[in-house]
This record gives structure tokens, C-alpha cells and sequence, in this order.
């Protein structure tokens, strides 16, 4: 088997896995990558191993990662990543003494953009769990300079990518990932042949503004927290207003528009009221600590405070009776290939990039190993027709027992609360009229940011 042919293969199961671990994969401008010819994508990296397998996969082009030598020392894996075209790059903090190696991994970057190959750098350099892209190394924009200067091979497409997940440690959770505008490089090749070092730093701080511009980049540690609070407690509302005031579909409402709406109302205010973002702070965290005090979530209150029409809780509840049968079959069914890599994850993972990564690669073995010992079972008892209908159920009950599982962590919390009204009535009051005075203050914060912003918008 050829290497290419390996590639493509493990791009194919990666792509199932990709679309069994995530519910929604949005993919932006992704044509913007030319369909042959040398291209450099510079990716901000918040998940891992999970980046390389979403870009690998929703390009149909092989990508060459530069990918750090550290995992090149076990021979299995080294042998693995050579089959994929993986360019091995010495980091100063695996391997300070082995850095001059790295004149070989940028002749292999050159080798591969003569041949009018696709080559994928995470120029951060390291995984990070922030909300923004950290200050980029120079390796990016040297290997695009150095290529360009050469005169060999066709010229270099330089492509800033971004990726945003939702809830990255989450199982079928939300992921966007967003091709930008190709960068020039026209721009910088006279001066990178009289002052390089120039050339290098204008040209990584473009890159550097590329990759932000793709990706929701809160600058300041400080100031995420309490963007992500206030998406936790208000983006449903946001929603909600553009669906009723503008009439759009759920699909059609870009959240990270609006996390970046929220971002930015926030360094507004940040800068011309710091005073009103210390009261709301204050106030989140009041509302937090309450929830915490009464062992109820903010989607619960928010549920009583929004109650559905009776047409719409009829109906949820006949849903949850019609599939209580199909959720106890797809629990026992799957039930230990999901929970095995989940407790493997929480035990293994060292930061909160390796999550998701261990609990995909460990899924990736447990659920075919658990599904095939299932199926050999039924075949033994009933038949290989039996045995097929039975292969056949194994994704799709798994996946319907996941959106039950949902429903039902719903339904406890709000029964939670419901207890907490009943029991503790003055308590639940509180509670409610804590979340509408916060949501009322996030209401004319976003009136008085319109009014002050002409032309922004959420």
C-alpha cells in the first residue's frame, strides 16, 4: 500500500469518528483552498490531535503536518506519522539540544511545496485551552519567505485557519472550523531580501491577525471568563430575539458571530465603564454562587422562567415515553464503550487539550472491540441474519440513548428545581428574580452598545 493510500484510508475513518464524536462540524469557506498547487495552512491549535483530524478530513487534499519530534521517539507511532506524511519539527522545550535538526524539516516543508503539496504548521507551536490565539513563532512565515524566495515550484498559497469548539471536552458537541482569506506575499518579498528579520516579523504579525480573525480571540485571560459566562446565561435570549425579530432558523444563526458580539461588548465597556462590568461580574457571580448553594443549573431556572406552551410539553412527554424502550436497548448495548473511554480520559488526560483527543482514540478502539464481541454473541444465538440487523442498530440506538440521556439530565435538573419551589419556595424566588435582573441588565447593556456603535450588531 502506498503512503498516500494509508493516508486516505485513515482520513476515511477518521472522518467517521469525527462525524460519530461531533453533532455539528460547521466548515467555512473552505474553497478558498486551491485545489492543487503548494499551500500553507497556519492553524490555531485547541484540541490536539482532534485539529489535525478535522482539517485532514473536510479537505480533500493530503495535508502534511509539521508535527513536534517528541512523538516520533515511540517507533510505532514514528512509523504511523511517517505513512501519513507527518514532518517531524524539534520544539526548544522537548529537545533544546536537537534544534539545528530543524534545517531538515524545513527542507522536507520545501520538498513537499515544490511538489505542489499541502503542508498544515500550528504556529502557536503547543496546545492551549484559551479563547485566543497565543503570540505566534516566526517558522510560518520564514518557511512561506524562504519558498517564495527560492523561485522553485509554483508560487505559495498562505491560508490563516481557525478552529472553535463549543464545549471541547464534549461528547457530540459543536465544532467550526474557518478558512481565511489567502495571505500576499508579494507585499514582503523586496524587503525580506534586504532586512529578512523585518520581512519575517511583519509577516507573522499578518498571519498572527489572520488566525484571530477566524476564531472568537478574546486577548485578555480575565475578560474570557466572563464572555463565557455571559453566553452560558444570555446567548439563548440572543437567539431567541434574532429567530422572532428577523425570522431566522437555528441554522441560521452563526454563534460565533455572536460570541464575538459579546467579546466585544465587553472590552466596550472594559475600556469606557469598567465600573459597570465590575457590577455585572459581581452579579454573575452572585447568581453562580446561589446555584451552587441550591444544587440546581442555570438551564433549569431559565427553563421555569421561559416555561414552553402546553402543546410543546405534551409533546415531550409523549417523546420521552415513546423512547424510553429505544434508550434501554442502546444503553446496553453501548453503555460500556462509552462510559470505558470517558473514565480513561478523566484519568489519563494531563491538561484540557488531551481530553477529547484520549477519549476519541480510546472510543475508537472500545466501541468496534465491545460492538464485535456483541454481534459474535447474537450470531451464536440467533444467526448471522440476527447478527446483521443487530451490526446495523449498534451507531444509531447508540446515538438516539445519547440524545435520551440528554432529555433526561434536563428533566432532573428542572425536577430539582421544582422540589427546591416546593420545599424551599422564598429560595427558587430568589433565584428567578436574581437570573431577570441579570438578564434585564444584559438587555440594556447590549441596547446602550448598539446605541453607542452605529452599524454593530448582534
Amino acid at each position: 500500500m502506498s503512503r498516500d493510500s494509508f493516508y486516505w484510508g485513515v482520513r476515511w475513518v477518521g472522518r467517521f469518528w469525527l462525524w460519530f464524536f461531533f453533532r455539528d462540524l460547521a466548515v467555512v469557506r473552505a474553497s478558498l483552498v486551491p485545489a492543487s498547487g503548494p499551500v500553507l495552512l497556519c492553524i490555531n491549535h485547541p484540541n490536539n490531535l482532534i485539529d489535525s483530524l478535522l482539517v485532514g478530513g473536510v479537505l480533500p487534499r493530503k495535508v502534511h503536518y509539521l508535527v513536534t519530534a517528541a512523538l516520533f521517539r515511540n517507533p510505532l507511532v514514528a512509523r504511523f506519522l511517517a505513512a501519513c506524511g507527518a514532518i517531524p519539527v524539534y520544539r526548544k522545550q522537548d529537545d533544546p539540544g536537537k534544534m539545528d535538526r530543524n534545517a531538515d524539516a524545513f527542507a522536507a516543508c520545501f520538498r513537499a511545496l515544490e511538489r505542489g503539496r499541502l503542508v498544515g504548521i500550528y504556529p502557536e507551536g503547543t496546545t492551549h485551552s484559551e479563547s485566543r490565539v497565543q503570540r505566534i513563532k516566526t517558522g510560518a512565515a520564514r518557511i512561506a519567505l524562504d519558498y517564495q524566495a527560492s523561485g522553485r515550484g509554483a508560487p505559495l498559497t498562505l491560508i490563516p485557519v481557525g478552529i472553535t469548539f463549543e464545549a471541547r471536552k464534549a461528547f457530540r458537541g459543536h465544532v467550526r472550523l474557518s478558512f481565511g482569506e489567502p495571505i500576499a506575499l508579494a507585499p514582503y518579498a523586496p524587503v525580506y531580501r534586504d532586512e529578512p528579520a523585518k520581512a519575517v516579523e511583519a509577516l507573522t504579525t499578518a498571519i498572527q491577525w489572520g488566525m484571530e480573525a477566524e476564531i472568537l480571540n478574546v486577548g485578555r485571560p480575565e475578560r474570557q471568563d466572563l464572555v463565557r459566562a455571559v453566553e452560558e446565561i444570555y446567548r439563548s435570549d440572543l437567539i431567541r430575539e434574532l429567530q422572532e425579530e428577523r425570522g431566522l432558523g437555528t441554522r441560521q444563526i452563526d454563534p460565533l458571530r455572536l460570541s464575538r458580539a459579546i467579546a466585544d461588548a465587553a472590552a466596550h465597556f472594559e475600556e469606557r465603564d469598567p465600573e459597570r462590568v465590575a457590577r455585572m461580574w459581581a452579579a454573575v457571580l452572585k447568581y453562580r454562587a446561589m446555584l451552587a448553594a441550591y444544587h440546581v443549573r442555570d438551564q433549569a431556572v431559565r427553563a421555569r422562567a421561559q416555561r414552553p406552551p402546553a402543546r410543546a410539553r405534551l409533546r415531550h412527554s409523549w417523546e420521552a415515553s415513546l423512547g424510553l424502550p429505544f434508550f434501554a436497548y442502546g444503553l446496553v448495548v453501548n453503555g460500556l464503550p462509552y462510559l470505558l473511554p470517558r473514565w480513561l480520559a478523566r484519568r489519563t488526560a494531563r491538561k484540557e487539550t488531551d481530553y477529547a483527543t484520549t477519549r476519541l482514540l480510546a472510543s475508537i478502539v472500545a466501541f468496534p472491540l465491545f460492538w464485535a464481541i456483541e454481534i459474535w454473541i447474537v450470531w451464536r444465538l440467533l444467526g448471522p441474519t440476527w447478527a446483521l440487523g443487530f451490526a446495523l442498530s449498534l451507531p444509531a440506538s447508540g446515538l438516539l440513548a445519547y440524545r435520551y440521556l440528554g432529555g433526561m439530565s434536563r428533566l432532573r435538573n428542572q425536577l430539582r428545581f421544582g422540589v427546591l419551589s416546593l420545599t424551599h419556595r422564598q429560595s427558587a424566588t430568589r433565584l428567578l428574580a436574581e437570573r431577570q435582573a441579570l438578564v434585564a441588565e444584559l438587555e440594556r447593556a447590549k441596547d446602550d452598545y448598539l446605541a453607542a456603535t452605529r452599524g454593530s450588531s448582534f
